[in-house]
């Protein structure tokens, strides 16, 4: 989650007492402790409207902590504390309400986040009585639900407009961002691409800090520059090489100039944290990202009857136009056809949140879908492993694409397989492996399994031409 779209843990570390004191840290399922989070600080008799918004807050404060690494960018070992003073209350062996309870099992994967952002909103909250804050009153939820108010439009009411609730977002298993192996000139790969676009961001502070022009995720001497003149500000060795040290001061100081930690947050948008984001998309566009946008509005109407199937033709025309205002009225979007960052994001989100219950796992004859991620070259996971064995299935068929090593890691010769792949079907040849490249693969191994005959220069999933 770190360094991509919010997921839900499937687990939170809470120090018991304030981050300096030596106190021992608990690890609990994250719905256990929004249960006793909400048991702890509001009371189980007061309207369910003022409960659910309260939740809301407690959760989207909890996941901010976790999605921004607050706690383990300054060295700590634990998530969040439950010194209220900084963080929220949570007693350890508490009993939960059964109400309570109830309502963080239904609402345990929502949370609210600004209209146009990622992160989930540093939702600031306090009792309403004994303490005042910018953010959330406790207290003055329960006047505004007996007034007949729904739990949104409390949450406007102290957060204001333009805020969003994200509903059954995806649950993971959140690990350390850190790179485990140091980022240094040569290394390619995801994180190197979220070091570049934090520094950059940064060197808007911090002047002195040499801009990188390309945050392609490409290590090269205006990454290491910029790297080691942070070091240098910062008083950390100015060796250019990105350790975890640094990675996390990196964060540290990125979330502090973005106020990511703040009710007023500049916000993490779409394009910083995933390449799935082409730019504006209207009528009359075409090429691989209106591709990939038709690859996407294809499968969700697979499960929304609302959204029509296109063809996946790399044209934007009028067909297309139409899902896309179908989707946009689907997610209560300004439905002008238009794909800009807000509909990108509804689109992306509804996608990831279909395909993060699908196994990652090869299954001989079966296919998965894109994952969301483009692979590339430094990538390694249990997606890049089935790519791989999609490639030397297809391989056996088309000789020019070499076989590969099925280990998971994306190097230089899964990425001549996939150039020459992306060279047979007649795709824009870049040795990435984004939803149209994944479509046209998976679709031609499914049909080649299946035993259907291709005709000279017949490839499934993609018409040539874009």
């Amino acid at each position: 989650m770190p360094n991509g779209t919010p997921t839900i843990p499937e687990n939170i570390t809470v120090h018991l007492g304030r981050p300096e004191q030596n106190a021992r840290n608990v690890t609990l399922p994250f719905l256990d402790y929004v249960a006793n989070v909400a048991s702890s600080e509001i009371y189980p008799t007061w309207p369910e409207n003022a409960i659910r918004a309260n939740m809301y807050a407690q959760i989207s404060f909890a996941l901010n902590r976790i999605y921004t690494e607050y706690y383990r960018a300054r060295g700590y070992d634990f998530d969040i504390t439950s010194s209220t003073s900084i963080d929220q209350s949570f007693v350890e062996g508490r009993d939960i309400f059964d109400n309570i309870r109830e309502l963080a099992g239904e609402l345990f994967d929502n949370y609210i986040r600004r209209q146009g952002s990622v992160e989930p909103l540093f939702a600031v909250y306090c009792d309403g009585r004994r303490v005042t804050c910018d953010g959330l009153s406790q207290w003055g939820t329960v006047e505004l639900a007996e007034q007949g108010m729904t739990p949104y439009e409390i949450l406007t009411y102290y957060y204001g407009d333009n805020i969003d609730i994200v509903q059954d977002a995806p649950i993971a298993n959140t690990e350390e961002s850190a790179p485990v192996v140091p980022l240094t000139i040569g290394s390619v790969n995801d994180q190197v691409r979220v070091a570049q676009i934090r520094l950059n961001r940064i060197s808007k502070n911090y002047p002195s800090i040499p801009k990188i022009a390309q945050t392609d995720g490409i290590f090269l001497q205006d990454t290491e520059a910029a790297v080691r003149r942070f070091q240098e500000i910062f008083g950390l060795t100015a060796d250019g090489i990105i350790g975890k040290s640094t990675w996390y001061y990196i964060r540290r100081i990125y979330n502090g100039v973005k106020r990511l930690n703040e009710i007023d947050s500049e916000g993490v948008t779409i394009e910083e944290v995933t390449q799935q984001y082409p730019g504006v998309l209207r009528e009359g566009d075409s090429g691989t990202g209106v591709a990939n946008l038709q690859y996407y509005l294809n499968y969700l109407s697979g499960f929304y009857d609302s959204i029509p199937p296109v063809n996946i033709d790399g044209s934007f025309g009028p067909s297309t136009r139409a899902a896309v205002i179908d989707l946009q009225n689907t997610f209560g979007l300004v439905a002008d056809g238009i794909v800009g960052p807000l509909t990108w994001k509804a689109l992306y989100d509804a996608y990831l949140g279909i395909v993060s219950t699908v196994p990652i796992e090869y299954s001989e004859g079966n296919v998965i879908p894109f994952q969301g991620v483009i692979l590339r070259l430094g990538s390694d996971s249990d997606t890049v492993r089935v790519l791989q064995e999609y490639l030397n299935y297809v391989a056996r068929s088309f000789p020019s694409i070499p076989t590969v090593s099925v280990t998971g890691y994306f190097g230089p010769r899964t990425r001549e397989s996939v150039i020459a792949f992306q060279e047979v079907a007649g795709l824009p040849v870049n040795g990435q492996v984004s939803a149209i490249t994944w479509n046209a693969l998976t679709s031609l191994y499914s049909d080649l399994y299946n035993g259907q005959i291709l005709g000279e220069g017949q490839y499934p999933g993609f018409e040539t031409g874009v």
